[in-house]
């Protein structure tokens, strides 16, 4: 090797190792500010709130400002917390939050931790970022030392009645009018949920999943405490756990977010592990433009948890621009690791010809503004899912948290009555999510609803249901966004995807529009393609649409599994329901795959494209 040539290596170096930090670490006008300066003392326990409330304030005004944390850990309590009405989406409307880390009005910020421990105390929300720009946040690892969720071990299991094993210190109880109470630094909550968790694989074991808790009447139980953190929880419970395993005992609503952004642009978070949350780990709302890249949204591995955040990993409600999300990792969460969608609202009164009168029509879905000038607008026919027009907004006026005025820049489109809903096609983002890790999880794996440009590449998937799920919907969760350009390729879907039956699952690729009417040359969603994907199922249903013009699933290899024992009420591994255009061809497999047929419901057979050489053949 010559000097020109070791120069030239050694100069691409640098010039990687530069470009994988975020740009406003580096350069002139950077400025670095330690939060030690203002009084905060790693590892002393103290209260870091205020110290930290101080050292943002004096980062504003500064060009490339960077804030440190000097390694170690920081508490943070709610005295001096800044309290703000936030209406969250799918959160529980309990105000004002409590908000740790407040970035308000500030641009061009770098929040470096530094690898510290961020541990937090009672409901409060760590990280807020509102209304900013060009913010960066990383190396910081977010826990509770009295989580607001907990577990406890099944000790023993009789007919009558079973015993946990519960931590006290993590998860301190009392049993109060013979149920099971859960109590924190100035909280209390009773037990009231339940998912249970293999002691060994971390796995949610096969068919516990939603299957009513323990029972449909399991919250008629009598709870004894023998003392030593042992319970005893007396009902003839129909669903038995295993001895040994873990519950995940749920007692609190979802009313803060781990991190919570909202109005901003240009916000990303780097190297950070999420061990506990209030709620939805990172929040996202009416935001644009955000990466995230080695997150993590898991159980605290020094802690032997089995629960992580309490809710939603990453939930992205009405945001636009470009989401990226990579080399992430979720487990042990309550709800679904990502949920990406925007919030449609009911038409209930036509005020004028160019003003209606609209309804939040979901109870965590409410106060937000969800139109501002210029914003253009979709018009649904409900039956049929359809947007039959578009306007653009003039005036959005609050009338309460669930009520809005709406008044559009042209006259309303003929035929548009009360009972149809509005989507805001302005809030609509594109998404790529790649190389992350989807392990066992309560529901699904990836939610998304949006018309953007859509990637889902090299991940790998252990979800408990339905690995990906593309939904929509205007008339019950009211979570809309028609994909129109969405492709999955190269996961790998591993065998525990769809052992327990959640809300939608009908394969371990759900496509699943709640359309009261559908028809098949009225299509909701348009141009997916499922190519190249390593699927390992034990049971049929490998692919469910509803409602697809344009849907390829080409060059797939499944691979059978014995290790779960087949259940689904589906027997075709690809069922079609009102879909056209639809090519399948160029998959194979390996072993008595089980799903080997196609069914076609609601279309006729004329708009499938199917070699007859192939895996996969047609049944009518």
């Amino acid at each position: 090797m010559n000097r020109y040539t070791r120069y030239y290596i050694i100069t691409l170096s640098i010039i990687y190792v530069l470009g994988s930090f975020p740009q406003s670490s580096f350069g002139s006008g950077t400025d670095s500010i330690s939060v030690t300066k203002f009084g905060a003392s790693p590892g002393s326990r103290e209260n870091t709130t205020l110290f930290v409330i101080k050292a943002l304030e004096s980062c504003k005004g500064k060009e490339n400002a960077v804030l440190v944390f000097p390694k170690g850990r920081y508490d943070f309590w709610p005295q001096h917390c800044i309290e703000k009405d936030y209406y969250e989406s799918n959160t529980t409307d309990n105000n004002p939050k409590r908000l740790a880390v407040f970035v308000e009005n500030q641009h061009n910020l770098t929040i470096d931790c530094k690898g510290s421990e961020f541990i937090f105390h009672d409901r409060m929300q760590p990280f807020t970022v509102d209304q900013s720009t060009n913010i960066t946040i990383k190396d910081v690892n977010i826990d509770w030392d009295i989580p607001l969720t907990a577990q406890g071990q099944v000790m023993s299991v009789t007919d009558s009645y079973i015993e946990l094993k519960i931590n006290q210190l993590e998860f301190p109880y009392i049993i109060e009018n013979s149920k099971l109470v859960f109590v924190g630094e100035a909280w209390k909550s009773q037990w009231n949920g339940v998912m249970e968790f293999d002691k060994e694989s971390h796995l949610i074991p096969q068919g516990t999943g939603d299957s009513p808790c323990l029972g449909n009447s399991w919250n008629k139980y009598k709870a004894q405490d023998l003392g030593n953190g042992i319970v005893r929880l007396i009902y003839p419970f129909k669903r038995k756990p295993a001895v040994g395993n873990f519950l995940v005992l749920r007692h609190s609503d979802r009313d803060h977010a781990g991190i919570f952004i909202c109005n901003s642009n240009n916000v990303n978070l780097y190297d950070i592990n999420i061990y506990h949350t209030a709620g939805l780990g990172v929040l996202s709302q009416y935001a644009g433009d955000l990466t995230f890249r080695n997150v993590k949204v898991v159980p605290n591995p020094a802690k032997t948890r089995y629960l992580s955040g309490h809710d939603d990993g990453f939930h992205y409600s009405n945001c636009k621009g470009q989401i990226t999300i990579d080399h992430c990792e979720f487990a042990g969460l309550m709800d679904d690791p990502i949920n990406v969608h925007g919030t449609s609202v009911r038409i209930i009164k036509l005020i004028s010809g160019n003003k209606l009168r609209c309804k939040f029509m979901h109870e965590q879905s409410v106060g937000m503004i969800w139109a501002v000038t210029d914003d253009r607008i979709g018009f649904i026919e409900n039956e049929s899912m359809q947007t039959v027009a578009t306007g653009k907004v003039k005036t959005f006026a609050k009338i309460d948290n669930e009520v809005f005025d709406l008044e559009f820049q042209g006259a309303l489109p003929v035929g548009i009555k009360e009972g149809n809903a509005l989507e805001n096609l302005s809030w609509t983002a594109s998404v790529s999510i790649t190389n992350s890790n989807f392990k066992s999880c309560r529901a699904r794996g990836i939610l998304i609803t949006t018309p953007g440009k859509v990637v889902i590449e090299n991940n790998i998937f252990e979800s408990s249901g339905s690995a990906i799920l593309i939904a929509g919907d205007a008339n019950a969760w009211y979570e809309s966004g028609a994909v129109t350009d969405v492709l999955i390729q190269k996961n790998v879907f591993l065998d525990p995807c769809m052992t327990s039956m959640y809300q939608f699952c009908e394969g371990i690729i759900s496509i699943y529009p709640e359309i009261p009417k559908p028809q098949a040359n009225k299509p909701f969603h348009k141009n997916i393609r499922i190519i190249g994907n390593e699927f390992h199922p034990f049971d049929y249903p490998v692919l469910y649409a509803k409602s697809v013009e344009g849907l390829t699933f080409s060059d797939n290899t499944m691979i059978r599994s014995n290790k779960f024992t087949p259940f689904h009420s589906r027997k075709a591994g690809i069922t079609l329901d009102a879909c056209s255009k639809i090519t399948i061809a160029g998959n194979k497999a390996q072993g008595d795959v089980l799903g080997k047929t196609v069914k076609l419901e609601n279309m006729p057979a004329s708009a499938l494209k199917l070699p007859k050489n192939g895996f996969f053949s047609f049944v009518k």
